[in-house]
C-alpha cells in the first residue's frame, strides 16, 4: 500500500462517487482520528512517579515505565519501555506496541498491570502513526526493534506485535514481513493482505468492540482465516473504537501463553489452564441463564481454539457450542444477527448515495438519527455505533482529500458534517481550523485548534509545519496554542 499522492488532482465528484469507498479501507491507515475521541494517555490512572524521563544507557531499572528511550542507531526515534520486576533473570517475552497517533506510552500504561502478571516486556513506539508509509513503517521497526534486542534480554521465540487501528495495520505488515514474531494481537482494524498471504507461523488474534466500525472487517477475516491451518482467534468488548479494556487485552495475552504451551516454550501450567477454564465456563453459565446464546456459543469457541492442542478439556467447550448451536434459541438470535448486519450494509448503501449531494438537511437529520440510537444498550444500539464511526472515517477522508486539493468550499461542507457526527475528536476541529486559515480568519482559526487541543491533539510538529498557520497573513500565536498541550 502506497500513501495517498497529494499532488494528484482529483475532482470533487470523483473524489465522492461511490466506488470511492472501496479504497476507505486502505485509507484508515491513514487516520489521524478514525472515530471517537484522540484519548491522552495522560487519561490512564497511573502514578506519574512510575514514569521515568531519562533513561540510564543499558541499564533499564525494572517495575519503571521509562519514556522516551532514544534508539541508539537513529536517535530521532524513541519508545516507551517497561520492564516488569522478574526475579527469574531469564529473558523474557516482548510485545511491541504500535499507537495510530505514535503515542507509545499510551498502551504501556494501560497494559502495565498485565506486563507484570504475565511478565512481558512493554515497548510502544511513539514513532509509528497514521500518515506514515509502509516504508517509513519498516525504518521504525528495524530502529525498534534492534535497539531492544541489544539492550534488553528478550526470548527470541517469544516476539509479539500488538497495535490499534492503523497500528494494528502496521503490526500486521511487519508481521508478514519477518519471521521472528510469533503472535499477532490486531486491535481495532484488519489488513486485507493478511487474507491473501497463506498460513502463518505466527498466530493472530482479533480484537473489536461490538460498536467498532471495523468490526465487521475482523469478523470477515477471521472466517477467511478458518479455512487456513493460521491459529487464529477474535475476542469481542462491549466498547467502540477504541484500544480494548485491560480484561479484554488480558485474555489476548492468555492466548499467547496458550501459544507458547502449545509449541513447547514454556512448560504446561496446570494451575493457569484450570483458572482459565473454570472462569469460562462460568462465562458461558451466566451467558445461558441470561438467554444471551450468542455469548456462550462465542465464549465456548474462543475458549476450545486457545485450548487446542494444550489439553484435552478444549473437547468440553467444543461439545457445549455444538449443544447450544443446534438450539432454537440460538438459531433464533443468529438469524437476528445476520438481519441486523443486511440492514447495517442497507444503511450504508443510503449513506453512499447522499455523499454526492449537499442535503444538508438529509444529513441533519440522518446524523441526530444515528447518534441517538447509538445510544442504547442493545445490538441495534452496536449497530449504530459502527455507523456513527463509518461516518466518522467517511467525513475524515473525503474531508482530508479536498482539503489537500483546495477545494475548500466542498471541504468545508464536509468538516461541518464532520464536526456534527464526531464533535469529540479532535481532527474534526483542526480541518476546520486549516479552513478558517484559509480565509484569514485568525480568531476561528485559533479557537478550532484549542478546542482540537482540548480534545486531545498534541502534535507539534504537524502544527508548526502547517503552512496555514504560520503564512503572514494569518496571524495564529502557536506557542499559545502549543502551550496548552499536554
Amino acid at each position: 500500500m502506497q500513501p495517498i499522492d497529494e499532488t494528484q488532482k482529483i475532482s470533487f465528484k470523483a473524489i465522492i462517487k461511490a466506488n470511492y469507498f472501496i479504497a476507505l479501507t486502505l485509507l484508515s491507515f491513514y487516520i489521524n482520528a478514525c472515530g471517537g475521541s484522540n484519548s491522552s494517555s495522560q487519561n490512564l490512572n497511573i502514578d506519574s512517579s512510575l514514569i521515568l524521563k531519562t533513561p540510564v544507557n543499558n541499564t533499564f531499572q525494572r517495575g519503571k515505565i521509562i519514556n522516551p528511550v532514544y534508539c541508539q542507531s537513529d536517535p530521532t526515534k524513541s519508545y516507551a519501555l517497561y520492564i516488569p520486576d522478574d526475579n527469574s533473570n531469564q529473558p523474557l517475552p516482548v510485545v511491541y506496541l504500535f499507537d495510530p497517533h505514535g503515542d507509545g506510552l499510551l498502551p504501556v500504561k494501560k497494559y502495565k498491570a498485565l506486563a507484570d502478571s504475565f511478565h512481558f516486556i512493554l515497548a510502544g513506539s511513539n514513532d509509528s502513526k497514521n500518515g506514515n508509509d509502509w516504508n517509513d513503517a519498516e525504518s521504525i521497526w528495524s530502529a525498534l526493534n534492534e535497539d531492544i534486542q541489544k539492550r534488553v534480554a528478550v526470548n527470541p521465540d517469544r516476539i509479539y506485535l500488538c497495535g490499534f487501528s492503523g497500528g494494528a495495520k502496521v503490526a500486521t505488515f511487519i508481521a508478514l514481513h519477518h519471521a521472528c514474531i510469533s503472535g499477532l494481537i490486531a486491535n481495532g482494524a484488519g489488513l486485507e493482505d493478511i487474507t491473501s498471504a497463506g498460513n502463518f507461523n505466527f498466530s493472530f488474534t482479533a480484537i473489536a468492540g461490538n460498536g467498532d466500525m471495523n468490526m465487521t472487517d475482523l469478523v470477515s477475516i477471521d472466517n477467511i482465516l478458518d479455512k487456513t491451518s493460521t491459529r487464529h482467534r477474535i475476542i469481542f468488548f462491549d466498547g467502540i473504537h477504541e484500544w480494548a479494556p485491560e480484561t479484554t487485552m488480558n485474555t489476548a495475552f492468555e492466548g499467547l501463553q496458550f501459544d507458547a504451551m502449545r509449541k513447547n516454550l514454556i512448560p504446561r501450567d496446570t494451575a493457569f489452564i484450570d483458572k482459565f477454564i473454570s472462569k469460562n465456563q462460568k462465562i458461558i453459565a451466566d451467558n445461558e441463564t441470561k438467554n444471551d446464546f450468542l455469548k456462550a456459543e462465542e465464549i465456548c469457541r474462543l475458549a476450545a481454539g486457545m485450548l487446542d492442542g494444550v489439553t484435552e478439556k478444549a473437547g468440553w467447550f467444543n461439545q457445549i457450542e455444538d449443544s447450544i448451536t443446534h438450539t432454537n434459541a440460538y438459531q433464533k438470535q443468529e438469524q437476528a444477527r445476520q438481519n441486523l448486519l443486511q440492514k447495517e450494509e442497507k444503511i450504508k448503501s443510503g449513506f453512499q448515495q447522499n455523499f454526492q449531494t449537499d442535503d444538508n438537511t438529509y444529513w441533519d437529520k440522518t446524523i441526530a438519527d444515528v447518534k441517538s440510537k447509538a445510544t442504547a444498550k442493545t445490538p441495534e444500539g452496536a449497530m449504530y455505533q459502527r455507523l456513527q464511526a463509518y461516518l466518522s472515517l467517511a467525513f475524515y477522508s473525503i474531508s482530508n482529500q479536498l482539503i489537500n486539493q483546495n477545494q475548500n468550499k466542498e471541504a468545508e461542507h464536509f468538516v461541518s458534517l464532520y464536526k456534527k457526527a464526531d464533535p469529540t475528536n479532535s481532527e474534526a476541529w483542526y480541518f476546520s481550523a486549516i479552513l478558517n486559515a484559509r480565509n484569514n480568519n485568525a480568531k476561528d482559526a485559533t479557537d478550532d485548534l484549542l478546542k482540537a487541543v482540548s480534545l486531545g491533539f498534541n502534535d507539534k510538529k504537524r502544527l508548526d509545519q502547517q503552512s496555514e498557520f504560520s503564512n503572514g497573513q494569518t496571524k495564529i500565536n502557536l506557542e499559545k496554542i502549543e502551550s496548552k498541550m499536554k
